[in-house]
């Protein structure tokens, strides 16, 4: 399954650069700033999230891909944007063992960079509190990888802000928490970071002392980050276009005034196709 095991981290290959998917993810982005973001006040940003790749493939021996470059084409061709690299930020060890995402509790320099950037102050690492989930966490890669591995310990980030913020989904019409245990249950426990995959969220925030909002177009990285940027924001609106097409956003959003963030990981510019 083209998995391998190195250091005690299973990780996909992910070689090599596909530079026609990160052109297509490109014009993607393009069509929605042009469709909706030309011309507004809205401050937009734009970050990759590496996957951990970048941290063990080369040092074991293994092919990897040339992300200097893929990050180096995001930046020039979103030129519309201020890109915010956060690779310096990350090693092997922030994220899971048995699966492709990253570890929330290893991200506060991640959600600061992204937070001042963005001109705002975000959570200190003294306001929020971590929690154990009570199931052991066994990822993606464990099964693929077809090898005895451990199981992991998740942990989620929260605190009295967060405990009182609300997220609503507009495809199943139902408002949860932050951190939804429903998803206990689930096979994925990722999934417990704003209920896993939507198409898109509203999560509020009624200790906001400001009216500002934030637009995050993301993949699944973004689930367990972007509780780490909430402080500051009374709404966050959430987009994923793996699951809603563009051209519906005007039913339901407005830009105007927002910040928006363009969230995505190395793994889904490498594989573009996924993308509305």
């Amino acid at each position: 399954n083209n998995i391998y095991v190195a250091d005690g981290y299973a990780a996909k290959l992910e070689y090599p650069l596909n530079e026609t998917s990160v052109s297509s993810a490109m014009e993607k982005f393009d069509s929605l700033y042009e469709t909706y973001l030309a011309g507004t006040n809205c401050n937009i940003f734009a970050s990759i999230v590496p996957d951990k790749g970048l941290y063990l493939a080369e040092a074991n021996g293994y092919p990897t891909m040339d992300y200097n470059t893929m990050f180096s084409t995001v930046a020039s061709s979103m030129d519309w944007a201020q890109f915010v690299d956060v690779s310096d930020l990350l090693a092997v060890s922030d994220y899971y063992r048995t699966d492709t995402h990253w570890r929330q509790e290893r991200l506060h320099d991640v959600a600061k960079r992204i937070c001042e950037a963005m001109g705002v102050s975000g959570f200190a690492a003294e306001e929020l509190t971590q929690t154990a989930v009570e199931r052991p966490f066994y990822g993606v890669y464990y099964g693929q990888a077809a090898l005895p591995m451990e199981p992991e310990t998740m942990y989620y980030l929260t605190g009295e802000v967060l405990e009182n913020c609300t997220v609503y989904n507009f495809e199943t019409g139902k408002t949860t928490a932050v951190y939804n245990m429903e998803k206990l249950r689930s096979r994925d426990l990722y999934d417990i970071y704003l209920s896993g995959a939507a198409a898109l969220l509203e999560i509020t925030n009624p200790a906001a002392d400001s009216g500002k909002e934030l637009v995050v177009f993301r993949d699944s990285f973004g689930s367990s980050l972007i509780p780490l940027l909430l402080k500051d924001y009374a709404k966050i609106t959430v987009v994923d276009t793996r699951y809603i097409a563009p051209q519906l956003l005007e039913q339901y959003l407005q830009f105007e005034n927002q910040d928006v963030l363009f969230l995505y990981s190395s793994l889904i510019l490498n594989s573009s196709s996924a993308l509305k």
